[in-house]
């Protein structure tokens, strides 16, 4: 199978190179899935993803792990079309599983200000799961304003707007296999 992998993106006007390559994504993909796999070894865990950024990221960590998982989603808005967050959380769709004393596994693809993550754990906790773990795939630590706890991060990033593998701009972007870094020329 051929993935789309180019060296450079036009997207909306701009354009994009390579950050993160496809290789070094799964590479610790994989290293995540295998701690999660450890930790959670017998508690038939729940993922639940953030859409829709998550999905591709969420899609290779489950099959990454080696133990029995289920999975749901729920999805929010922050950033409608822009390039920063608009401040304001808004819930698009709920889960739809019932996760009282449950591990809940709870991934993003990004963590920026870390808003969405609080606003989420906070509406995750009102459910009464046994656990809350937060996984993110990406994590921009300079920008985080909110005192979030991330339990598992793929990697951490400066303050650079990112696409691909998920992460889009204005809807667009996200069937790309590597990870894209603005180009600020």
């Amino acid at each position: 199978m051929s993935l789309y992998k180019p060296d450079t993106v036009q997207c909306n006007g701009e354009k994009f190179s390579i950050y993160l390559e496809q290789d070094e994504i799964q590479e610790r993909v994989i290293e995540m899935g295998n701690e999660l796999s450890e930790k959670y070894k017998d508690k038939d865990p729940i993922f639940i993803g953030v859409l829709n950024g998550a999905y591709i990221f969420l899609s290779d960590l489950m099959r990454a792990v080696e133990i029995p998982c289920e999975v749901d989603f729920l999805k929010l808005s922050s950033y409608g079309d822009e390039k920063v967050s608009s401040g304001q959380v808004t819930d698009l769709k709920d889960i739809d599983a019932d996760i009282e004393g449950r591990n809940v596994i709870l991934v993003e693809d990004i963590v920026d200000t870390g808003l969405s993550m609080n606003y989420l754990v906070d509406k995750l906790q009102k459910k009464n799961p046994e656990s809350i773990a937060t996984v993110t795939l990406l994590h921009k630590t300079e920008a985080t304003h909110h005192d979030v706890q991330l339990d598992y991060v793929g990697f951490e990033i400066p303050t650079l707007f990112v696409l691909g593998y998920g992460l889009d701009y204005a809807q667009e972007g996200r069937n790309l296999a590597q990870i894209y870094i603005l180009d600020e020329d």
